[in-house]
């Protein structure tokens, strides 16, 4: 059987990379004639570099500010891809913010304090030197960061608003995210994701109340409002930024999709298994499990998830194309065992299920 297994990232434990050699071993313990393509995939969010840097371009370094650090205090080397050869025309950088701001470079657990002071600054450093290398087109992956700061760090980087207008004139701008959320208001960047940050609910309306104020700098360097548009609220706010220094919206899982020639892959697979930390409601909504059952299904190839968590029913994923997921946390026992011995207890949950496929055969 032709197998194609293409997940995003376990959260905080496992790259899409990680993951799916975890699933390819797992996998072919129980079905060694099976033939495997890894393909793994992101949607803007931790791992987006990584997948890229696996197919194209050249992975390059920048030390740059941490989420938390003062200007000039780079503590974090940060990766990034430079791209100039597959349109020679168009050189191209792809970033991901949380390389620079992700939640994963705070000194522990987010809390109210850091959600308040956690800053975008190095996203900018990236962007800079991306712009320093000859990019013509910068592609910044949205995700994963621990940041609402409306993007007024990467802004402060380039040098305030008026620079970095003038600093990016002629730059394709990409604002890669799957994420729809506006900048304000009730499915804004704080109110939806500032408590997975940290963020109680004061604290909440204190980033409300500064974002409020920042997207009307936003709207006059822009010329327009851009608080509503859709990925404005990506990042903590920092998609508005991008957005309104000239950047356009692209779906990151299809960026990843197309340099990864995943189309290719689907037509001549006759099982695809994907997976990422938490599979709910929001996979089914622009990411990249939703990507992968839509491409699965105009060929008929079934879908199979391999989760951390799994908090679908079946009627959910019928309705969405999905033969069956899988947990790794029931498969470890508790959700702790599954994120402290993450690769092996999916490369379990893998070498489970392909055992179980190979009797019901």
């Amino acid at each position: 059987m032709r197998v194609l297994i293409a997940p995003d990232c376990f959260g905080d434990t496992l790259t899409a990379v990680e993951a799916a050699q975890a699933i390819a071993v797992g996998w072919q313990q129980s079905r060694p004639g099976d033939e495997l393509t890894l393909a793994p995939q992101s949607d803007g969010g931790p791992g987006f570099v990584g997948v890229l840097a696996s197919r194209l371009g050249e992975l390059r370094h920048c030390r740059v500010c941490g989420p938390l650090d003062t200007p000039g205090a780079e503590s974090v080397d940060a990766e990034w891809v430079f791209d100039p050869i597959t349109d020679p025309k168009c050189p191209t950088a792809y970033i991901e913010c949380a390389q620079a701001c992700g939640l994963t470079l705070l000194d522990g657990p987010p809390t109210a304090q850091t959600a308040v002071a956690a800053h975008t600054f190095g996203v900018g450093q990236l962007v800079d030197a991306a712009v320093t290398a000859g990019a013509a087109r910068i592609a910044v992956g949205l995700g994963g960061s621990s940041t609402t700061d409306g993007g007024r760090g990467m802004i402060e980087a380039l040098g305030g608003l008026d620079a970095a207008k003038k600093r990016l004139a002629g730059i394709e701008l990409i604002v890669a995210t799957d994420v729809e959320h506006p900048l304000l208001g009730p499915r804004g960047a704080a109110h939806v994701f500032g408590p997975q940050k940290g963020a109680d609910p004061a604290t909440v309306e204190q980033l409300e109340q500064r974002l409020t104020a920042w997207a009307g700098e936003l709207d006059r360097i822009a010329g327009r409002p851009i608080s509503d548009d859709a990925g404005a609220g990506a990042a903590g706010g920092l998609g508005a930024a991008l957005l309104a220094l000239g950047g356009h919206r692209e779906s990151g899982a299809a960026i990843i999709a197309e340099h990864t020639r995943l189309a290719d892959d689907i037509a001549v697979a006759e099982l695809v298994i994907t997976g990422e930390g938490r599979f709910d409601d929001q996979s089914l909504h622009g990411k990249v499990v939703s990507a992968l059952s839509h491409g699965a299904g105009a060929h008929h190839i079934p879908v199979l998830v391999l989760a951390g968590q799994v908090t679908l029913d079946t009627a959910a994923l019928r309705a969405a194309g999905i033969a069956a997921a899988f947990s790794v946390s029931e498969y470890a026992g508790s959700v702790q065992v599954a994120i402290d011995d993450a690769a092996n207890q999916l490369a379990g949950l893998a070498r489970k299920t392909a055992a179980q496929l190979g009797n019901s055969a």
